[in-house]
């Protein structure tokens, strides 16, 4: 089975579209913008099979001089957001070659990966939905507090990873098999059922569902913009 590369895409927010039997389902709008191959990695040269894709417009004068003449070796315009994907040596695409929303085909499984909101610093109980201590019986001024982090003399230190009072978000997170509900490869869009992680505007990286069969209409290597039109 044929390895796909995923796609770029930016959350533009959430709405809901009417199933045929009437039911609402609530989904997030992902728009592709320009997402296009910019570099190959092949296992000759590189160790591993990769397609590089950028997507997102950026102003050529805040790139440095290095990351310029990596995009004019591709002759792509510069791009805002640039990511990986490990691909099969029969899913490889050309430099150039730009993806569109035929890509995936409605009613096939997702898994999208994006950076969660930053929520600041949080406590112990909103952060890790910890209860909280005792209302009464001698507890004073810390009914809120996450209660002791270690032993005395054994093991005379906290351990690593102690869920604790902290920064909260702004951590990747994948959110696994969403339900492609309908494409719009005219604009570029995705309504992909549910939410996925990301503020409105954040990039994310949707890939096929790991746990789920490619289906046959999927196009193989990928859905480009040149075949969709």
């Amino acid at each position: 089975m044929a390895k796909r590369t995923g796609i770029i895409a930016r959350k533009l927010g959430m709405t809901r579209m009417f199933a045929e039997d009437g039911s609402h389902v609530p989904v997030t709008v992902l728009q592709i913008d320009q997402c296009q191959v910019v570099a190959v990695r092949t296992k000759e040269k590189d160790g591993y099979t990769a397609v590089q894709l950028g997507s997102g417009k950026v102003k050529v004068k805040n790139l440095t001089k290095a990351v310029r003449g990596h995009y004019a070796k591709a002759k792509v315009e510069p791009k805002r957001r640039l990511v990986e994907f490990r691909v099969s040596d029969d899913a490889v695409l050309d430099v150039g070659a730009e993806l569109a929303a035929t890509h995936f085909v409605p009613g096939q499984f997702v898994d999208v990966a994006g950076i969660s909101i930053g929520k600041g610093f949080a406590g112990a109980m909103r952060r890790w939905n910890f209860r909280g201590l005792e209302a009464s019986h001698g507890v004073s001024i810390s009914h809120r507090s996450h209660g002791s982090t270690g032993g005395r003399q054994d093991p005379g230190r906290t351990f690593k990873n102690k869920k604790m009072a902290g920064h909260w978000g702004v951590d990747r997170v994948t959110v696994q098999n969403l339900k492609i509900v309908a494409t719009d490869a005219d604009k570029g869009l995705l309504m992909v059922s549910g939410a996925v992680p990301g503020p409105e505007g954040g990039w994310v990286q949707v890939t096929d569902a790991v746990k789920r069969k490619l289906p046959k209409e999927a196009p193989l290597p990928a859905g480009l913009k040149q075949a969709a039109a």
